[in-house]
């Protein structure tokens, strides 16, 4: 049901969050400034100690953190330790507390979760914000200024953990939320991040294989430097969301071969090769337009087909508010 009532947002008091690098710790950062009581596990001392004398409440153990019961349990580790990671809070978590996720890969870690027994507590969700560096030292709060969200809801995704979530996010977190199924926000990511991180690295190593390597490199400005800045994320990071995410990548990249091959057949048969640099008109004019002003809507969360309405709601719409006493999300499609 969508209305034009207003949503106040509901509030999150205390949150833990397992491991400070960049985006765990930009959540951190950005929580304590806002007034949140922040709990938190790093694998390592130093970052947790400097965590510490910004704020943050530091935990010996998962098991510490999660007897904490924070509203919300935000996990970000790298993702090749997220799977230990789950098994360890779902070993130890307790009370009322709703697991979430940072990580860029949505399949495989709610399949985790849920091989875990964390269905019930859990909503994924992925921060599209960060840099190419990593470590608490790199965090910044500012990061997630505006930052688009995506959570996901499956079936079995509880609706009040889902909210709790939604108004982390829209609330102290200043972001905006797209909602999508697990499996469509793969299959997006790999096309807007996962890929062009594969693209970036093929490139740096194209040039580093060259003969005239140092001249290009003397030469390399500003086109080259954004086609190629998120190689500069550390190695493993970017293979383990690739391997992850095969299934949603490895068609994209089969495409993407197949294009370029074709581009490079008709430049050596002298063929005209316009068809290829006009097919991306239209994205590239509707990136370049604002969209239009559209006021909130109140869609109420109630019945049993929440998910499908959610998800239609947000289909081309962002979520902007939430609040779980009035089981309620604000929906708009103005720019955010």
């Amino acid at each position: 049901m969508v209305t034009a009532a207003a949503v106040t947002g509901a509030t999150v008091r205390r949150v833990g969050v397992v491991s400070l690098g960049l985006i765990g710790g930009s959540v951190a950062r950005r929580l304590v400034a806002e007034g949140v009581e922040v709990h938190a596990w790093n694998p390592s001392a130093p970052a947790l100690e400097a965590a510490e004398r910004d704020g943050v409440v530091p935990h010996a153990s998962i098991a510490s953190l999660c007897a904490a019961e924070p509203d919300v349990l935000l996990l970000a580790p790298p993702l090749r330790a997220m799977a230990d990671v789950i098994g360890e809070v779902a070993a130890h978590v307790r009370g009322a507390t709703v697991v979430t996720d940072a990580g860029s890969v949505k399949v495989a870690v709610t399949d985790a979760a849920r091989g875990a027994g964390l269905s019930a507590r859990f909503v994924g969700a992925h921060p599209m914000a960060g840099t190419e560096q990593a470590g608490y030292e790199a965090s910044d709060a500012r990061i997630l200024d505006g930052a688009r969200w995506a959570l996901t809801v499956e079936p079995d995704t509880d609706r009040d953990a889902f909210l709790r979530v939604a108004a982390l996010v829209t609330g102290p977190l200043g972001g905006v939320v797209r909602v999508a199924t697990p499996a469509v926000h793969d299959a997006a990511v790999a096309l807007v991040s996962h890929v062009p991180h594969v693209f970036a690295t093929d490139l740096l190593g194209l040039v580093g294989g060259a003969d005239v390597r140092d001249l290009a490199l003397a030469l390399a400005a500003g086109s080259f430097r954004d086609g190629t800045r998120v190689a500069g994320t550390h190695p493993r990071r970017t293979e383990a969301m690739v391997v992850d995410n095969a299934a949603a990548v490895v068609p994209v990249l089969r495409r993407a071969v197949a294009d370029l091959t074709a581009l490079a057949d008709a430049l050596e048969a002298g063929e005209p090769v316009g068809e290829f640099f006009d097919a991306a008109a239209e994205v590239r004019a509707s990136m370049r337009l604002a969209a239009p002003e559209d006021p909130a809507a109140t869609v109420t969360l109630d019945g049993d087909g929440w998910r499908e309405e959610l998800l239609d709601a947000t289909r081309t719409g962002l979520v902007v508010g939430a609040d779980t006493a009035t089981v309620s999300v604000r929906v708009t499609h103005a720019p955010a």
